[in-house]
Order: C-alpha cells, then sequence, then structure tokens
C-alpha cells in the first residue's frame, strides 16, 4: 500500500491541507475560509475537521503522518486540556505598555523584545488570565488537538517568544517568571511526537496509527514547498509578505527571523503589508480586471506604504509606522498599479535589509501565494528587485507536509 502523509497551513484567512506521495508528488489539496477569523480556535478546529474528512477515503486510510504550519505570532492561552481562555491574539497585534519588562526579559534585543512579538503578547495575556494557563501558538495548539496532548512546541514557531534556536534553549531571564512552566517543551521540525488521539482518529476518519509530527511557522512551510536554490529567494505573497531565504549561517537584525530547518539557517522577515491590503479596496475579479489595465513597464509616479493598520514588523520594527494609502487617483486601475509598487518596494527594502546584514543578494526570487500569480505585479517586482521572478505553485501546505515524510534523524515514515 503507498504510504502517504499530510500537511494542515493554518494561515491568516483560513487553512488548506496537502496530501503527498513518498515521491513528494502532490495527490490532494483543497482549502477553507475561516468562518469568524484567525482569532478563534473554534474556527481553526472546524476548518481543519472539514478538510480532513473531506480527503478521498482511498487516500485517507493511507495517510501515516501528519505535520502542522501556522502563522507566527499568532498566540493562544488555554488550560492543560486546550480548552481557549479566550481568543487568540493575532501576529499582526502590538502589545503596548510592557517595554520595560521586555527590555529586563530580552536586554540584548531581537525578536522576543519587540512590542508586536510573541512575548509580549505572552505577558498580556498572562495579565489577562493569570500565569496558570498554557501559552501556545495556532501550530502547535493544533498539533496538541491532534493528540489530545499540549505539552509539546516546535521551534520557530516558537522564536518570537524567546526560543534561542543556536543554543536550544528559552530566554534565561525566562526562567524568573511565574509563568516559565506554561511554555512548552521545544522539538525542532519534523520530529514524530507521538500518535494521533484514539478518540481523534475516529472523529476525523483517520488511521489509528497516525504519527503527528512538529511542521513549522506559514511561510516557512512555503519555503520548503518551493525547494530554492543555493542562490533564489522566497518571497510568500499571501495575506502579508514574507522574504526568506537559506544561508550559512544566522542573520542578526531587528525584525530578522532565523530558523534552523534541516541542517540550514533559514533566515528572512515578514511584513504586515501585503495581498490583503488589497481586498479592502478591490473584490478578487476587480482585481484581475484591473491588473490586464496595468501597463508594469511604466511607473505610476504614486508613493504608498500599503500597511493594513499602523506599526510594522520587517523591514523595519516599527509599531507605530503609518500606512499611506492616500492620496487616492480617479482611476481604480492607477490606484492598483501604485499600491502594487508599494508593495514592490517593500519586498526590495526586504532583500536589501538582509544584504546589509550579511546575507547574499538572491539572483532569483521563487514567488508563491495569490499575488504570485498576478502577471503585471510580478513585472512590476522584477524591474523594481532586478533580477528573475518565478512562480511556484505548490501551497504552503505540500511543503509543511514534506516535514512529515522522515522524522528529524531522517527516518522515512513507512
Amino acid at each position: 500500500m503507498n504510504v502517504l502523509v499530510l500537511g494542515i497551513d493554518l494561515g491568516t484567512s483560513g487553512v488548506r491541507v496537502a496530501v503527498l506521495d513518498q515521491k513528494k508528488s502532490l495527490r490532494y489539496s483543497q482549502s477553507i475560509s475561516y468562518n469568524v477569523g484567525l482569532s478563534r480556535s473554534e474556527d481553526w478546529i472546524q476548518s481543519c475537521s472539514k478538510l480532513i474528512k473531506g480527503i478521498p477515503f482511498d487516500q485517507r486510510r493511507r495517510i501515516r503522518a501528519v505535520a502542522v504550519d501556522g502563522t507566527s505570532g499568532t498566540l493562544l492561552a488555554c488550560d492543560e486540556q486546550g480548552v481557549a481562555c479566550g481568543p487568540a491574539l493575532g501576529y499582526w497585534q502590538t502589545c503596548r505598555g510592557y517595554e520595560q519588562q521586555l527590555q529586563e526579559l530580552a536586554p540584548e534585543g531581537g525578536p522576543a523584545a519587540s512590542s508586536s512579538g510573541s512575548l509580549a503578547r505572552a505577558l498580556h495575556l498572562t495579565k489577562m488570565y493569570g500565569s496558570s494557563t498554557l501559552l501556545r501558538h495556532q501550530a502547535d495548539w493544533i498539533s496538541g488537538w491532534l493528540l489530545n496532548d499540549w505539552r509539546w512546541g516546535e521551534a520557530s514557531n516558537n522564536f518570537r517568544l524567546g526560543w534561542n534556536p543556536e543554543n536550544s534553549c528559552w530566554l534565561n531571564s525566562l526562567s524568573e517568571q511565574v509563568w516559565q512552566n506554561r511554555l512548552p517543551t521545544i522539538r525542532s521540525s519534523g520530529i514524530r511526537l507521538g500518535t494521533i488521539a484514539r478518540a481523534r482518529a475516529k472523529e476525523l476518519r483517520l488511521p489509528a496509527d497516525l504519527q503527528v509530527c512538529t511542521g513549522t511557522t506559514d511561510s516557512n512551510a512555503a519555503v520548503l514547498a518551493a525547494e530554492p536554490g543555493e542562490d533564489d529567494g522566497v518571497t510568500v505573497l499571501g495575506t502579508t509578505l514574507a522574504m526568506k531565504r537559506f544561508t550559512k549561517h544566522p542573520v542578526q537584525g531587528q525584525g530578522v527571523t532565523n530558523h534552523y530547518i534541516r541542517g540550514k539557517w533559514l533566515c528572512g522577515g515578514s511584513s504586515n503589508a501585503g495581498a490583503g491590503v488589497l481586498r479592502r479596496f478591490f473584490t478578487d475579479t476587480q482585481l484581475n480586471e484591473l491588473s490586464r489595465q496595468i501597463n508594469p513597464e511604466s511607473d505610476s509616479n504614486l508613493v504608498f506604504r500599503p500597511l493594513p493598520r499602523p506599526g510594522e514588523r520587517f523591514p523595519v520594527d516599527d509599531p507605530t509606522l503609518q500606512p499611506i494609502l492616500e492620496p487616492r487617483p480617479t482611476s481604480d486601475a492607477l490606484y492598483l498599479h501604485g499600491l502594487l509598487e508599494g508593495l514592490a518596494e517593500i519586498e526590495a527594502q526586504g532583500w536589501e535589509t538582509l544584504a546589509c546584514l550579511g546575507a547574499n543578494r538572491p539572483k532569483r526570487v521563487i514567488s508563491l501565494g495569490g499575488g504570485a500569480r498576478n502577471p503585471q505585479w510580478r513585472r512590476i517586482r522584477e524591474r523594481r528587485l532586478g533580477c528573475p521572478v518565478i512562480t511556484c505553485n505548490q501551497p504552503p501546505a505540500a511543503g509543511v507536509a514534506r516535514l512529515a515524510l522522515s522524522d528529524g534523524q531522517g527516518q522515512t515514515i513507512d
């Protein structure tokens, strides 16, 4: 019987699943939008359940392992049975008023020191619900739901909470916090955590011996799906914009993340800007029609900073940075042209920031996500980036599924 693996990708607007065979070929993929939104854990469960039950039975019965990715920084407080204390705090939510505590907890700076990081959200959640609650990121919480065991956390998802991937430990200062024992036990990507809970397997109609493996973040999963070469960079054009590439050594800087995945460092950053801001002004149909009216070889002569709300994570870490979305021209096509150029400018600044910090400039950029299918935007980006831009059609769910094909020591799922 041919063995299959399952990847679950929890994004900003919804969930996608992907089923791969042992040759990494995509056998099935489907997505669904959240009913309410990213902050509701019950929405995560309902979306995952519906998608998993929708996998054709012949494939579902052959799935032997699953891995989950989620939005980096979306943090939930829950009890030991996984019951949420309230809504999750999304990755874009800045928690102000904790600057002094953050400076004491992360005196050397880094992603955990930012008021837009998970550590600030952890301080806010413990203030709201007390120090006895568990603190779990989105992907870790869904993995716990599959296992009926919420002990575990995956390294890259907890980077902004204070996990140090270079030393494989939490910030020393966190050991003095009364809620330190409410942090997850960390495992690296692609490690088998255990067998799916019997009741969950029955509920989802999955094999009883299904192995649950640690996944990664949604943008990291996209990179794994793209299979970049040594000279490639990867840009994920989803609701938000993420720029990542593999490097020989970690890259240090504000808003920069360093994840150690399968023996290599994956460095980059994620902006709050992205295709999500476009949907504030245009429907998908309008985006397609208006894009065809754009000449990507010419400039709009408009200057926009298309953030969805105040605050930015990368290429600058500034919780007060304001969007620039006006003045809006009479022509909708011209307005869209300017917004696309603004997003291309943020992407270019992101790659420039990484280069200034020591990463090699990409000689080619691979794009994923809904925005990657827009040819006019692709050409605008090529002109601004000064290198070829190509599209990868593999979904991030396929990338995280690759982590389920073998464990961290290379043992193949069979």
